[in-house]
Order: C-alpha cells, then sequence, then structure tokens
C-alpha cells in the first residue's frame, strides 16, 4: 500500500433514497461500471460529429455540475464529458474505500482506457487539477492537451483560509464538524462555500443558489458524504508529502502535453503566487491569470476560459471551432520550459466580464511577461 492509500473498508452496498442529481437543460447523465467503481459521467451532445474528445474532473466536495458553463461554452470545439470522482456527485464510493490522488487517478485512467477515447483534451479544477496532472505524467498517451484550473499542487506555506479545509483530513475532525454545524441550513453552508471559491460570489444568480442549495440538500443525506470528503483531503496532503518520482511538482515537470494553467487573483484556497512556478514546472506551459477570479475560474469566467483554451488548439495547429462567446478577448502566449475545490454547483452567474479597464479579469504571462487584458462584457 502507498503512502497516499488509506486502509480498505467495506463497500456501500445500499444506498439511501435521495433526490435525483440536477441535469442541466442539453445535457445527459449516464452510469458506467468499471473495476471496483461506478462512475456517473455527465455529457452535451457535441455541436457536429467529429469534434475532438475532452474530459472535465472537479475539485474537493465538487462535481460534474461544475463544468457545465463551461461544457456549454466548448460544445461547437470539443465532445465534452465530465465525470464525478468516486464518492462525489451521484458517483458512489469505491469498493476499496481508495480517496488518495493515485486512486482518483487511477479512476480516471480506468475511464479512459475503457472509454477507448483517448487521446482527449483533459481538464481539472483544485484537486481535479492535481489527479489530472499525475494522469498526464503515468499515461501521456491518454491527454492530448492539459487546462488546469487552480490546480491543487503542493505549497509550502499555505494560505490561512485554506487551513481549515486542511483540517478535515485530521483523523475525528469531519465527525466534530458535523456535530459542530448539525442546526446549519443547508443556505448557510452554500453562502460559506460561494465565499470561500468565487472571487465575487455577486456574479451567481438566485435561480444557480438555488440550485446549490438543492444539491447541497441532496449531499448531506448521503451518509458517505463526509467520509469522503475527509479521506480525499487526508489523500492531497498525503500527496503534499511525497518526494521523489511520485511528488506532484516532479510529476508536473514530466507532463507532455501542451498545458493551459489558469489562476484567480483572489482565490483563497490555491495561492495565486504558485502561478509562476507551475508555469516554470511544466514544460509547455501557457498563463491566464484572473485577477478577479476566485478558485472556479471555469464557473465564474467560462467564456474567458473557454477562448483561451479555443486559442491554445489554435496555436497547437487543431481545427476547431470558435466557443460561443466568440474567440476575441484573452490573449495565450508560450510559457517557460492546492481545496474545497468547488464544492458549489452554481451555474447562473450575474456577470461576464468582471474587472475594469485597469484591473481586467484576464493577464496573460507568457516568457516572463505580464500582459493585462480585459475579459470582454
Amino acid at each position: 500500500m502507498s503512502s497516499t492509500e488509506l486502509p480498505s473498508v467495506p463497500a456501500t452496498n445500499v444506498l439511501p433514497r435521495v433526490s435525483p442529481v440536477r441535469v442541466a437543460e442539453g445535457e445527459r447523465l449516464r452510469s458506467v461500471g468499471l473495476a471496483g467503481i461506478t462512475l456517473t459521467v455527465r455529457s452535451r451532445p457535441p455541436a457536429r460529429e467529429g469534434l475532438p474528445p475532452a474530459l472535465y474532473v472537479h475539485g474537493l466536495g465538487g462535481s460534474s455540475q461544475n463544468w457545465s458553463a463551461l461544457m456549454q461554452e466548448l460544445e461547437g470545439v470539443v465532445d465534452g464529458e465530465a465525470v464525478d470522482l468516486p464518492g462525489f456527485g451521484d458517483s458512489p464510493p469505491p469498493d476499496d474505500g481508495d480517496y488518495s490522488v493515485t486512486g482518483h487517478a487511477r479512476a480516471v485512467i480506468r475511464y479512459l482506457d475503457a472509454s477507448g477515447r483517448g487521446p482527449v483534451h483533459v481538464f481539472g479544477n483544485s484537486l481535479g487539477g492535481a489527479v489530472t496532472t499525475r494522469v498526464a505524467a503515468l499515461r501521456p498517451d491518454l491527454v492530448r492537451t492539459l487546462t488546469l484550473v487552480s490546480p491543487a499542487l503542493p505549497e509550502i506555506r499555505v494560505q490561512r483560509t485554506a487551513v481549515p479545509t486542511g483540517m478535515l483530513a485530521v483523523p475525528g475532525v469531519a465527525a466534530l464538524f458535523t456535530r459542530l454545524t448539525r442546526e446549519w441550513s443547508a443556505e448557510q453552508r452554500v453562502r460559506g462555500v460561494l465565499g470561500l471559491c468565487y472571487g465575487d460570489p455577486g456574479q451567481v444568480t438566485p435561480e444557480g443558489f438555488r440550485h446549490a442549495v438543492e444539491e447541497m440538500e441532496r449531499r448531506l443525506q448521503l451518509p458517505y458524504f463526509w467520509d469522503a470528503m475527509a479521506r480525499t483531503t487526508r489523500g492531497i496532503v498525503n500527496a503534499y508529502t511525497l518526494g521523489g518520482q511520485h511528488g506532484l511538482w516532479r510529476q508536473a515537470e514530466r507532463v507532455l502535453a501542451p498545458t493551459l494553467l489558469v489562476y484567480g487573483g483572489r482565490d483563497q484556497l490555491v495561492g495565486f503566487r504558485m502561478a509562476r512556478r507551475a508555469a516554470r514546472a511544466f514544460r509547455d506551459s501557457r498563463l491566464l491569470a484572473l485577477p478577479d477570479a476566485g478558485h472556479v475560474a471555469m464557473m465564474e469566467y467560462p467564456e474567458t476560459v473557454a477562448r483561451a483554451f479555443t486559442e491554445l488548439l489554435a496555436e497547437k495547429g487543431e481545427s476547431g471551432v470558435a466557443p460561443r462567446g466568440g474567440a476575441s478577448g484573452s490573449r495565450v502566449d508560450t510559457g517557460g520550459s492546492a481545496d474545497n475545490g468547488a464544492g458549489t454547483d452554481t451555474g447562473g452567474r450575474a456577470g461576464t466580464g468582471g474587472g475594469t479597464a485597469a484591473r481586467g479579469a484576464g493577464s496573460v504571462v507568457g516568457n516572463g511577461d505580464v500582459l493585462a487584458e480585459s475579459a470582454g462584457g
């Protein structure tokens, strides 16, 4: 057993009846049974046949719903699927109880191998960024490009605002927190998560907030919800302590796929200062800096992230169609040679721009230069 794996626990054979997961217009869900795991996969029919495949991987406490806005933006560019990691979203816990970063990466690899869709354009947020970095390092044959939004890579000086989330890794803390917050309403919990994950929680529309509350109410009915959160947090902390070839930064250096890095200036969970280190670690990288974004830029500024990804494809000579918002706006230049991971499933946003002319939402770092640009709107 590796140091990132936790002792096995009995499989959850009987799950309670809970309200169904929300499926947005144009989306569909399906369940995929694999060795030791069952994954729920969310997808949108591509705008046309023949588009390259893509896979989206969410962060700690999140689900495939976190990618709905970006999936819609890119439906004319890629044939996208978003997976619920084991124990999250609508996917049941893994049979072996392994919630380590390696365990989640293994689940993604199993799905990609079974689907036969690889190599694919891979997107990861927070925990999903760490997971997909490991996938890209271990199985370069499966990854066409890699887009990382606030990836949970090891930090020496963790932000104070991220400490409470990390405390879930301490045995007993999740149970204690559950008791202390027993009287909290779903609305209170969602407001707390939004305040932690969004640069500006006011961007979330009333409809989006209502959907997030409904999802929170559903998750709190799951008997394994806090166990999955605690074990996965422990898995992230354990991954941070690994050195040598298994260290996440060392694996980042091994990634061959062209990589788009997206960091938010108001991120309270992954330090914005880590952006330049990441741009140096990934050998073929571009850095999109969004000063007004928080931890979930793909939810806050999906148009900007979609444009940056489309320009990455154009740079690499891949045929594609501009995202729904058009391709003008931010520019991505070639760069040099960590998560409560969006536990929000809010889809609605109040605005699309973000930032002023002097402090635009989009910046691009390339070859050591910083180019400030407006995100549109």
